[in-house]
């Protein structure tokens, strides 16, 4: 393939990808969506293997075309195995992956000397080597940890080491010097690695210091950090699809990182900063009162009796695989006339936009599914709220001052007439703050497995 021809199928391909991101932003498109990047990233593939440098290679191409063959079967096996409730660890540990390559990148073309560059560009690429290899390694360890707060592996608090903000200060300024004498010095391998091991541990700093409340905007963060480690990837290997892509990745990353942000009354300076100006409180985990227990029998009693019905779904309704058991109530409801609609939180769930997927998944209509702030006003006049696996985004603590979660905007759940509030036992929610909605007089709470409870509701009815 002519070097022209290369160039023809990256434009294609990089338009794919951009219509790609335009099918995903509603529920409708998402699926043509995903068939347009896995359609752009085939033409990327094979546009690359056949550009001139690649054929060129002779014992590297078979190496290219192994990893490719395993890399794939490893694709193909995740994929069939991992479950929705493990997307958010699965999304972290492939932002790591990219951080890692992006790091190996950095190095081999450090170590490449076959190139003559006039001094002018020698500092440009030293520069990029730099950027590369300290981008990559803070998108390695960072998801390593949001990877090991998602799968329960580590504590979701927040680390919070003694000046914290000054020592993430000092490791960038530290590591701008480094540039400047590595730089200067016409590259310099200690300078490198130094610099590559402030990088790891800062990256790794970075989210262990960020709560778990603040993660699904953490796993969007990062993904925005990938597609930087990405694009710097492109600049060193000269492949500019891989600019490109990195580009619409990163910025469209930290877009949504802004807009869950907002969504969640946090600054976006503060969560990327490792939770700067955001010192929490230690929270009570003391019980506020007494709960009234419920049966699925007697709930399934108040929802024939209702007019209007609200569900907010959570991560618990996705660890029980309870999304179609969901759907079975909702279209008993809808048959007798009640009103059925859904509240989603914007970070409920582990990841972006995960309830939705889940409810798509069970195919509940998409015109009943609301955002918060779409339903926030109703919950007055609703009579019954169903809380399935739902924690903090529902907790009234959110409207007191010195909360870990105080700001956070919540779904006004106890406006209702009643709240059933479905849950395994009376553990706090992943934010690690206690619930004063679970002792308030209208709610009830029917203990169990969320699916089992579900399927009981179901048959009630």
């Amino acid at each position: 393939m002519q070097a022209g021809m290369v160039i023809t199928a990256y434009v294609i391909a990089a338009v794919l990808f951009i219509m790609a991101l335009g099918g995903l932003s509603q529920q409708e498109s998402a699926k043509r969506g995903i068939w347009l990047g896995i359609i752009g990233m085939a033409l990327a593939l094979l546009a690359t293997l056949l550009s001139p440098k690649v054929m060129a290679l002779t014992t590297g191409l078979s190496y290219i075309l192994i990893a490719m063959l395993i890399g794939s079967a490893i694709g193909v096996y995740m994929a069939k195995r991992v479950a929705m409730t493990e997307m958010p660890e699965l999304v972290a540990i492939l932002h790591s992956f990219v951080g890692l390559a992006a790091v190996f990148v950095g190095v081999n073309s450090y170590l490449d000397h076959s190139q003559v560059l006039t001094p002018v560009m020698q500092n440009i690429h030293l520069v990029e080597v730099f950027l590369g290899v300290f981008i990559g390694a803070v998108t390695f360890t960072g998801s390593l940890v949001a990877f090991g707060k998602l799968r329960g592996i580590m504590s979701s608090k927040a680390l919070n080491l003694p000046q914290r903000h000054k020592l993430n200060l000092l490791a960038l300024l530290v590591s701008a010097v480094m540039l400047v004498q590595f730089v200067n010095q016409g590259g310099n391998d200690t300078y490198l690695v130094i610099m590559a091991l402030i990088a790891l541990v800062f990256g790794w700093h970075l989210v262990a210091s960020i709560g778990g409340a603040d993660m699904p905007v953490v796993v969007s963060m990062l993904n925005s950090y990938s597609g930087w480690a990405a694009a710097a990837a492109g600049f060193l290997l000269g492949n500019d699809l891989l600019i490109v892509t990195g580009a619409l990745v990163g910025s469209s990353g930290a877009i949504l990182s802004y807009i869950m942000c907002r969504a969640m009354n946090r600054s976006f300076i503060s969560v990327i900063a490792g939770g700067f100006g955001n010192d929490p409180i230690a929270s009570d985990d003391e019980e506020e009162g007494e709960v009234q227990p419920t049966t699925a029998e007697e709930v399934a009693g108040m929802l024939t009796n209702a007019r209007s019905v609200v569900i907010t779904p959570g991560y618990g309704m996705a660890v029980a695989q309870a999304q179609y058991q969901v759907q079975d109530i909702t279209q008993k409801l809808r048959a007798q006339g009640v009103e059925v609609r859904f509240g989603i939180h914007p970070v409920a769930g582990r990841l972006p936009g995960h309830m939705n997927v889940l409810l798509a998944e069970a195919k509940v209509p998409y015109d009943i599914v609301l955002e918060m702030d779409e339903i926030n006003d109703d919950f007055a006049n609703t009579d019954v709220v169903l809380v399935i696996g739902a924690n903090d985004t529902v907790n009234p603590a959110a409207k007191k001052p010195g909360s870990p979660i105080a700001g956070m905007p919540v779904l006004e759940v106890w406006d209702a007439k009643t709240v059933i509030v479905f849950k395994r036992g009376m553990a706090s929610g992943y934010a690690g703050v206690q619930n004063p909605l679970f002792f308030m007089d209208n709610t009830k709470m029917l203990f169990g497995d969320a699916k089992a409870s579900c399927d009981q509701i179901a048959s009630h009815l």
